[in-house]
């Protein structure tokens, strides 16, 4: 991957892994925005958009994603992850739909038309698979260090409670992938990059992955 051109990083992570900051840290260093399925949502919110408005917009502009950006104030940075807002430790409903998930490849596309980013979840590694400048990235972290991780975060007071509600992400986020990709978010081969967070800081693995690119 050259950063000297338009790229696109994808960063896929195990819940509690701490890939999110990983992701928002890389994308600072280098520059560019950052954006995940909160910002995905927020268009779509704000913009009412579906499959018919998005190509009608492909239609007038090729590249329509900057005027986008301004008409709904993203800053690629303001976002939070669906996981943030979830009251206590509830599983998050699905609410992926053929529909929806086609919407929000067409936004993807668009974005990376437009500018370089990083872009965290969405089956994203399956979408930019053979843009001419990617990286593909998988952030994994032991099962301890992630119950501790999502006990801290979600105030769950039970290590049990905390592997049964990342078990069932898990299931949830795989099950997505595998129902509109046809692949496994785990298989190591949708990756440029495997990074483990046992004994790394965010820090540390943003350092590894700038080395990687060189």
């Amino acid at each position: 991957m050259n950063t000297s051109n338009k790229f696109v990083i994808t960063i896929n992570r195990e819940l509690g892994s701490g890939g999110k900051t990983v992701a928002k840290l890389l994308a600072q260093k280098l520059g560019v925005p950052f954006y995940d399925k909160s910002h995905l949502q927020s268009v779509e919110d704000k913009e009412g958009l579906n499959e018919e408005k998005i190509e009608n917009l492909k239609s007038k502009k090729r590249t329509w994603w900057p005027d986008l950006k301004r008409l709904v104030e993203l800053d690629g940075g303001f976002a939070v992850s669906i996981y943030d807002n979830l009251p206590n430790y509830a599983v998050p409903e699905k609410n992926d739909t053929d529909q929806k998930f086609r919407m929000e490849q067409e936004i993807l596309k668009g974005i990376v038309d437009a500018e370089s980013c990083v872009v965290v979840g969405r089956c994203s590694f399956v979408t930019f698979k053979d843009h001419p400048n990617h990286l593909h990235i998988w952030i994994q972290s032991p099962m301890e260090c992630r119950v501790e991780r999502v006990m801290k975060k979600k105030g769950i007071a039970s290590e049990a409670e905390a592997e049964k509600f990342i078990k069932e992400v898990d299931k949830l986020c795989d099950d997505y992938a595998k129902r509109h990709t046809g692949v496994s978010r785990y298989d190591p081969r949708n990756y440029d990059l495997v990074i483990s967070m046992a004994d790394k800081t965010a820090e540390e693995a943003v350092d590894l992955i700038l080395k990687y690119i060189g």
